[in-house]
């Protein structure tokens, strides 16, 4: 069992330096398997030794201690990786875990606005302007422009470097996931919004100081750059003045209603993959769960037949 740290070290480096994993998957990764390591070690079992049925009690544990079936999933996950692993790189003759199958849940929706409620807060978001032309008032609308306009990711969008806007701005440089870099257009209003917006930044940059110069949003924050739960805020604030429910508002959610306006709207599925910086497919596909979801209600609320289904 002496050995066992050193395997997962070697599996996190791996998934480091060939997956661009983040620092988040990783400790979550060395989290879930030193949890495994324990419960295998109180039987005398080391990670390299353990096997199929070792899974199998694990996962049992799981379930008896009460954890939800997507913490099992993800714990099942972990472990597949690892051993796929350990097996590929020749230091162990079989993958334990490679028959075993997870708990099964349900696919969680995204949660999305309708694109009146997302009129709404932008709407909101132009009357604060006409009302008061502060520079935070035209960083607000150029924010919820950019973040409707591209799907961003909100870690991505408070992120932008300063020179992912240069130029005419018609699109923005985008570093997203394990590094990957992607270019994302801009509609008419949102480069109408973000023009406006570079004019007034230096008043920001001159709050940051030098910790802000390289980000396009500083702000006086330690990081030099608007934090997330800031933007979080200010959409929470501009939904209540749009007679939208707050709690239904967030960074994230208007991702989801910028991918599923699309798709609704004609787009296709591979371009939408591009644009969000999804590295799978299967994770786009989520979104046409929704459109199906919305034609059903479509077609039970709106189609005269499905009013008299039944009534024979």
């Amino acid at each position: 069992m002496a050995d066992d740290p050193h395997l997962i070290e070697a599996f996190l480096e791996m998934l480091a330096a060939e997956r661009g994993a983040a620092l988040n998957t990783l400790d979550a990764y060395r989290r879930d398997l030193e949890d495994f390591q324990a419960f295998v070690g109180r039987r005398r079992v080391s990670l390299r030794e353990a096997d199929a049925e070792a899974i199998r009690a694990y996962l049992a544990r799981l379930e008896d201690a009460g954890f939800a079936v997507r913490t099992a999933a993800r714990r099942l996950s972990a472990l597949k990786q690892f051993y796929r692993f350990l097996y590929a790189d020749g230091m162990r003759g079989d993958d334990p875990a490679a028959t075993l199958e997870g708990p099964k849940r349900g696919r969680d929706l995204p949660k999305v606005l309708s694109i009146g409620e997302v009129d709404r807060l932008l709407g909101a978001a132009r009357a604060r302007l006409d009302g008061d032309r502060t520079p935070r008032h035209v960083r607000l609308l150029a924010l919820l422009e950019v973040v409707y306009a591209t799907g961003l990711r909100v870690s991505e969008l408070v992120k932008l470097s300063v020179a992912a806007a240069r130029g005419d701005v018609r699109v923005l440089l985008v570093q997203g996931k394990g590094g990957r870099e992607r270019l994302v257009p801009l509609s008419v209003p949102a480069k109408t919004a973000m023009t406006e917006y570079l004019a007034v930044r230096p008043v920001f940059l001159a709050q940051a100081g030098p910790r802000g110069a390289a980000f396009l949003f500083p702000s006086r924050g330690k990081d030099g750059h608007l934090t997330r739960i800031r933007f979080f805020q200010l959409l929470g604030e501009l939904a209540v003045e749009a007679g939208v429910d707050p709690r239904r508002v967030s960074p994230h959610v208007l991702r989801h209603a910028f991918a599923s306006h699309l798709l609704n709207n004609g787009a296709d599925l591979r371009s939408v993959q591009q644009m969000l910086g999804h590295a799978d497919i299967s994770t786009t596909q989520i979104y046409t769960h929704v459109l199906e979801e919305r034609l059903q209600a479509l077609v039970r609320d709106g189609h005269p037949l499905s009013k008299t289904a039944g009534q024979v």
